[in-house]
């Protein structure tokens, strides 16, 4: 069966390109970057770009950047390549999340290249200084900072979790959900281990109490609580004998107004009783006036019939 003519073409291009490689890298003038001598870059002036080979626009880019690194001696630059499937900590180190990126290194200070993607606008971005005007990247996200350097180790570790992953379910044939579970009890059992070890941390720097030191805290705070709970005593006696002493104080208010009442009630009664005795005695009199009326009047008719 005839393979189609584009078919050809792109193994043909494909071949150049990887011709074209291995020339420069042969040449000196493409420096590939690994783990190991990353710390070349933090000297002198560098262009460097992370790809991947899966990547289709690293590809496409690809004859241009070896086009730009035989230029590296007339610009005296370095020009590097760092692959981000075999050095995954250096993807993490200079937080890399798009493919291709292209960084500029000026005496160790970072800048991320946003320009054209040519090899006219990479020589006019290095020979005009063009770099000049973009923002540096800031220190603590600087690539030889200590936190980046712990990034590193995450992304490293993720590779290796990965390439763990993939053996698991293509060399041995292993279902995912067995791999899933094997990473959940190892996860388990990693958290309970770092636990343990950061509470003898914690206990080496910062040891127990002793007993004796702890006894006499405990009595401490035991006398100052008996001191509190016998001022407390001390306040509800005194309330107390505050209210008894208002208690009688109301009592002996209420007496002094039963007396008075009493008294008043007295004098309502003596008047009472006076009152009744005039009327009486009044009374008496209008009696003795009404019997000496008619005594007269039958005086008078007596004297009326001896005449």
């Amino acid at each position: 069966m005839s393979r189609s003519p584009g078919l050809k073409m792109r193994n043909v291009v494909s071949f150049l390109a990887f011709f074209l490689t291995l020339n420069a890298l042969a040449e000196g003038k493409l420096n590939k970057i690994e783990e190991d001598n990353w710390q070349e870059l933090l000297t002198g002036e560098w262009m460097v770009e992370f790809f991947a080979p899966w990547c289709p626009a690293c590809r496409g880019l690809q004859p241009t950047w070896e086009d730009f690194a035989g230029w590296s001696e007339d610009l005296d630059i370095g020009i590097g390549q760092v692959d981000v499937t075999t050095s995954p900590g250096l993807s993490g180190r200079f937080m890399v999340t798009a493919l291709p990126t292209i960084f500029h290194v000026k005496d160790g200070v970072f800048r991320q290249y946003r320009g054209a993607r040519d090899k006219d606008s990479f020589i006019s971005f290095v020979e005009d200084k063009k770099w000049t005007g973009v923002e540096p990247i800031s220190s603590w996200k600087s690539p030889d900072s200590l936190q980046m350097s712990l990034v590193s180790y995450f992304f490293k570790l993720s590779m290796v979790l990965r390439n763990v992953h993939t053996t698991l379910t293509e060399d041995y044939q292993m279902p995912y959900w067995v791999s899933y579970v094997a990473f959940a009890v190892a996860t388990i059992l990693l958290g309970g281990i770092l636990g343990l070890i950061l509470v003898c941390c914690i206990d080496c720097v910062y040891p127990p109490r002793r007993d004796d030191e702890l006894h006499h805290h405990v009595q401490q705070a035991t006398r100052a609580d008996k001191k509190d709970s016998d001022a407390e005593e001390e306040d509800d006696v005194e309330e107390l004998e505050g209210s008894q002493d208002e208690g009688e104080e109301d009592q002996d208010t209420q007496d002094e107004n039963l007396s008075q009442d009493e008294g008043e009630n007295s004098q309502d009664e003596g008047n009472s009783q006076d009152e009744a005795s005039q009327n009486s005695q009044e009374e008496g009199s209008q009696d003795e006036s009404e019997n000496y009326r008619s005594e007269n009047k039958s005086r008078r008719r007596r004297a009326r019939k001896a005449d």
